[in-house]
């Protein structure tokens, strides 16, 4: 089947359930196309503390749920679909779904980034067998065991905080001798009687039968190896843009976030690129929603102009 739309929204995360919420605000017959999850990333984050008037005990999902009841109270439509090509030539852009075919005006990326993969030995092989990228997916899994947690930044201490709650003791293994994660986050962990640290390390290997059994913990400038025995390892080291369908068909810097401008707007007239997806420097549920509205009213613009 084929659909016609106005504006056609790939991802339903923050950005795209922003920008949904703005065009259709703006009357404009919108469909946010989303594979997986509405809400995204944020859906699988356990507490939001940093985002304007999240109270205490707010939770990604509940964010997320009320920012797609918003937006579908408005008029946006919401579709299950796993986009696989595009095609912006023309005045029409084209969207082809696994499922049907889809085409508008205008059109907003708001893929996202995925997770990261640290890369040590045997990562893939124990991957949902003590290995995650989820804490609040997964969490529950790893109750009273001794975990392990890669990473140094807001993700990785604020998912290692909140497994605490579950975990016998959670050591977080970070590549540098400092964190980066922002300081009020920081004092917290370092806080926890139940968080331990490993600095200037990186995992080198995991291991186990079955399932993971425990990783091998390389230090940076010794060279010396340790063993750790756990359960569990949650890797937070950062994302992965999910723009492979969009290359050579956007432009995309070397890390392949799209390029935009101020206006969310790409290379192409009518393609825009909100949140995550876009080459930005800081990457938060707050710019996120900040570029799906810009992206919406600009969208808005173009469709008025060109009529």
């Amino acid at each position: 089947m084929e659909y016609f739309y106005d504006t056609i929204i790939i991802g339903g995360g923050p950005a795209g359930l922003a920008a949904g919420l703005y065009c259709s605000r703006a009357k404009l017959n919108v469909v946010v196309i989303e594979k997986e999850i509405y809400g995204g990333k944020v859906s699988t984050t356990a507490d939001i503390d940093n985002y304007p008037g999240s109270v205490e005990n707010a939770t990604g999902a509940t964010l997320s749920d009320r920012m797609k009841i918003q937006a579908e109270s408005f008029g946006t439509k919401f579709v299950s679909d796993d986009v696989s090509d595009v095609d912006f030539s023309g005045e029409l852009k084209i969207v082809k779904g696994k499922n049907d075919i889809y085409k508008s005006k205008t059109v907003i990326i708001a893929t996202g980034a995925n997770p990261r993969l640290a890369g040590f030995k045997n990562e893939e092989k124990f991957r949902a067998r003590g290995i995650s990228y989820c804490a609040t997916c997964d969490a529950d899994f790893f109750s009273d065991m001794d975990i392990a947690v890669v990473g140094g930044g807001d993700s990785a201490i604020t998912e290692a905080i909140y497994l605490t709650k579950f975990a016998s003791h959670v050591t977080v293994i970070h590549r540098r001798d400092s964190l980066r994660a922002a300081k009020s986050i920081q004092d917290k962990a370092f806080k926890n009687p139940k968080i331990s640290f490993i600095w200037n390390s990186q995992v080198e290997e995991a291991f186990g039968e079955q399932f993971l059994e425990g990783i091998v913990v390389k230090n940076r400038e010794t060279g010396e190896k340790t063993t750790l025995k756990v359960g569990g390892c949650f890797v937070f080291i950062g994302d992965t843009p999910a723009t492979e369908v969009f290359k050579n068909k956007i432009n995309l810097d070397e890390k392949n976030y799209i390029i935009t401008d101020e206006n969310m707007q790409t290379n192409v007239p009518g393609v825009f690129a909100a949140g995550d997806v876009r080459q930005k420097m800081l990457r938060q549920i707050v710019t996120a929603v900040s570029d799906g509205a810009i992206a919406a009213v600009m969208a808005e613009n173009y469709i008025e102009k060109n009529k």
